[in-house]
């Protein structure tokens, strides 16, 4: 296995240079590429505001409690598309394969993603709207710790700060809505449904972790077409034990059958392109993303549902998009070798002759592997560039 060490470091300005102005330090950090980055992001947030809607509409106007049955039939979805083109490929990528190899961890992941969904719907009839907007956070301290102890990310000082500022818009919002009334939800086991929350949003960081690492070093086709198998097969057992009488009692329409269509592909959607984004960020960063999805549902809710409008909603939102980009705005350390990663924190160990001394002058260079071979058991040669 070979890895190459790139590193970036920053070159002295002379003292002849001028600084740069205003301008050109906005246009420093609005790369094209972040951009894009907020855009698909924002792409995901608008498809989780899409099947919140519809999902409230089933729900409150045509009293169709079904959270199970609503993802058996994504899982069909991914099942039909991705678990076939699975079957009919040859070689190491194909279906057999892939279940001899790792099958009982795609079962684990399968039933993992399917709690996850389920306890959060769940939720929404025991505790608050609030409640669950605010806790469902829960999922990015939970992703940044499996991602730095798993994935072996590394963050900096900017990644905490972004963080933090996307909580502080979730927080703005959560405030608007506890001013202005909106306690949607409320049961008597008000506790039991917080607890739902946190289980879903702990169950929702392991399965974006696990997604991120498959789809970066294995295959998008190969994660959703094994969630397509298992998930399909899992959401089913539970479906006819759990609502197969809850289904009897829904009054079925072409209204009702147009609801679970279109809930069916936005959320189809949302699984074929969540790990298109992730290849290109990480779980981290889309989960951030993720949290203006409230506030497109918010929005919507002004008028489709005559909600109360307060200025504190804009402020969230803008605040969120500042969080998102400077946390996209840095890239973190991805570390595949501790002994490379020591040796460059200059920690508890001497530079290598191969390796140049790093001045305490210039700043830490940023650490990123790239796997280039398969092959085990090499020796990890390192190029600085």
């Amino acid at each position: 296995m070979i890895s190459v060490v790139s590193t970036v470091e920053s070159v002295p300005r002379g003292t002849g240079t001028p600084a740069p102005s205003l301008y050109q330090r906005i246009r420093k950090v609005l790369t094209r590429d972040l951009l894009v980055t907020l855009a698909l992001g924002q792409v995901l947030s608008l498809l989780i505001c899409a099947i919140g809607l519809t999902s409230k509409y089933l729900a409150n106007d045509f009293h169709a409690n079904t959270p199970v049955f609503q993802t058996f039939l994504n899982y069909i979805l991914l099942f039909l598309v991705y678990t076939t083109t699975l079957a009919v490929r040859q070689g190491e990528g194909n279906l057999l394969a892939i279940l001899k190899q790792r099958w009982w961890k795609y079962m684990i992941l399968s039933v993992i993603d399917i709690e996850a969904n389920y306890l959060v719907l769940r939720a929404y009839q025991y505790t608050t709207l609030s409640s669950v907007q605010l806790l469902d956070c829960f999922v990015i301290p939970v992703v940044l710790l499996l991602s730095w102890f798993f994935l072996l990310v590394r963050y900096k000082a900017v990644h905490f700060v972004g963080t933090g500022l996307c909580l502080l818009g979730i927080g703005c919002m959560v405030g608007a809505d506890v001013l202005l009334g909106r306690q949607q939800g409320l049961g008597e086991q008000k506790l039991f449904g917080d607890l739902l929350v946190l289980g879903g949003a702990t169950l929702y960081g392991i399965s974006n972790v696990c997604e991120e690492f498959i789809v970066k070093n294995l295959s998008r086709v190969e994660f959703l077409g094994m969630m397509g198998l298992f998930g399909s097969f899992f959401s089913g057992i539970q479906l006819a034990i759990m609502e197969h009488k809850e289904l009897l009692r829904v009054s079925w329409d072409w209204k009702i059958g147009l609801l679970y269509v279109g809930f069916s592909a936005f959320m189809f959607g949302l699984y074929s392109f969540m790990p298109v984004v992730m290849k290109r960020t990480s779980a981290t960063s889309v989960n951030l993303s993720l949290l203006t999805a409230d506030l497109y549902s918010l929005f919507c809710g002004l008028f489709l549902f005559h909600y109360k409008f307060s200025g504190l909603y804009l402020l969230s939102f803008f605040i969120i998009i500042l969080g998102v980009v400077l946390y996209s705005s840095s890239s973190t350390y991805v570390v595949q070798d501790p002994r490379v990663y020591k040796q460059f924190r200059n920690i508890g160990s001497q530079p290598s002759s191969e390796l140049p001394p790093i001045s305490p002058r210039v700043l830490e260079p940023a650490v990123i592997y790239t796997t280039l071979s398969p092959e085990q058991g090499d020796e990890f040669p390192v190029q600085v560039a």
